[in-house]
């Protein structure tokens, strides 16, 4: 058994972590921890876990005590937290998968430019996105758990982008969000008059997760990109809905795209490459990322489709699939849960 913590289990993505661990047959919960929250009885926080926990209270964390009996500590903490806690926690010998944006960029001045002033640079974490990077999870010992939107859209253009097939300098993502995505606090525009039966674009041209997800690309591509990303706020609970436009340098057909989807993610547990264009009722409730796409007449525009929970493949579900990575478990432990529909 994984002796695990968790920090931060008060949000959703916390609640939805400690949901997933409690089920684990791998892992024993040694520790629930929070700041803000810290005395108040789980139960209280996330009252659908009901018989799953009792009177537990939220402890305040001592980072020392933590990383010491833990051999796990997943951080599901705002951002600027984990650059302050996880070298303490790797110090003491325990892993971290942190779900927060501090450990994503390799150049600590992006991070800086969207985010804060980062405390400790000279740490650095592997960007747990499986399906690029499951051999470098094996070994981590700190993963950097990607953001929700950056999943849907780099899944989504990565076998076109590692083959060199699409003009860089025109990528355009389009992305719909669940009201979950925005977090547990209470906002005006998640207010229910006010998100219900509404959609709005938000963040447009400067979103966070805008250089997160060209950095990813550019990567696959091995040169620069030029990515145009919005987002969007649907009157939905879960899921993110990605839409990738791209050009092709040369034409192609639907059937040769599908086919070359197909085999670049060949054997991938949680990644379906469907015949149709995703929906988000076909992910809900799962780890899965579904992709479909379509072609122009003239085989030059691509647009690439995909579909996640973004709780799960886009948060704790996608941290709990690279713990098992790390640990040696089969990747897909404890995440066995098939999509609700509808």
């Amino acid at each position: 058994m994984i002796r695990v913590a968790l920090v931060g289990v008060a949000g959703y993505t916390g609640g939805e972590l400690l949901r997933l661990l409690l089920r684990h047959p791998e892992v024993e919960v040694v520790g629930v921890y929070g700041e803000e929250h810290a005395g108040a009885r789980l139960v209280e926080l996330h009252p659908h876990l009901s018989g799953l926990v009792g009177e537990e209270k939220v402890e305040k964390p001592d980072y020392g005590k933590v990383g010491s009996e833990a051999e796990l500590v997943f951080l599901a903490t705002p951002n600027g937290v984990a650059m302050r806690v996880a070298p303490r926690l790797l110090r003491e010998g325990a892993k971290v998968v942190d779900l927060s944006a501090d450990y994503r960029f390799d150049d600590v001045r992006v991070y800086e430019k969207y985010y804060t002033k980062h405390e400790s640079p000279e740490v650095k974490g592997v960007y747990g996105l499986p399906e690029l990077y499951r051999e470098k999870i094996r070994k981590a010992d700190l993963i950097a758990n990607p953001g929700c939107y950056p999943t849907a859209a780099i899944l989504a253009l990565a076998p076109l982008m590692k083959g060199k097939m699409v003009d860089p300098g025109r990528v355009v993502v389009d992305a719909i969000s669940g009201t979950s995505g925005a977090g547990r606090g209470l906002r005006e525009n998640l207010h229910h008059p006010v998100c219900g039966e509404n959609v709005s674009a938000y963040s447009a041209t400067r979103h966070r997760h805008l250089p997160e997800i060209k950095q990813e690309l550019e990567k696959l591509a091995g040169e620069e990109v030029g990515l145009c990303f919005t987002p969007h706020l649907a009157p939905v609970v879960r899921g993110i809905l990605s839409t990738s436009h791209v050009f092709l340098r040369e034409r192609s057909s639907r059937e040769r795209l599908l086919k070359l989807y197909r085999e670049f993610y060949s054997g991938e547990p949680f990644v379906r490459v469907v015949e149709g264009l995703p929906e988000l009722n076909y992910v809900v409730g799962s780890n899965y990322c579904d992709i479909g796409l379509e072609v122009s007449e003239d085989g030059r525009w691509v647009v690439v489709v995909s579909a996640i929970d973004n709780l799960l493949k886009g948060g704790s579900g996608q941290a709990v699939q690279n713990m098992n990575l790390r640990f040696g478990i089969e990747e897909t432990k404890g995440l066995e849960a098939l999509p609700m529909r509808p």
